[in-house]
């Protein structure tokens, strides 16, 4: 079970999408949830995102600054594969 960082619900690994921080310090949508790195975890929702966005729980999560633009291109990514 992990948390959503936008909710904060429980929910299996299945059930979310995994954001991802690579060992350069990039922040990336990791659709395999295989890659390494520290990852955070997102319900399938449009409003999760913009609840951890709010409330910084993917800075939390992730241990570093996030600039908005990191925050717009996952917004694209995320619409890209069918996010509500």
């Amino acid at each position: 079970m992990r948390q959503c960082t936008g909710c904060q619900e429980m929910k299996s690994k299945k059930e979310m999408l995994r954001i991802l921080k690579t060992a350069e310090g990039e922040v990336v949508l990791d659709t395999t949830g295989r890659k390494n790195g520290r990852g955070a975890y997102l319900c399938f929702s449009g409003e999760c995102l913009k609840k951890a966005r709010k409330n910084r729980g993917l800075e939390r999560s992730l241990k570093m600054n996030i600039p908005p633009e990191v925050y717009d291109s996952l917004e694209k990514e995320l619409d890209k594969i069918g996010m509500e």
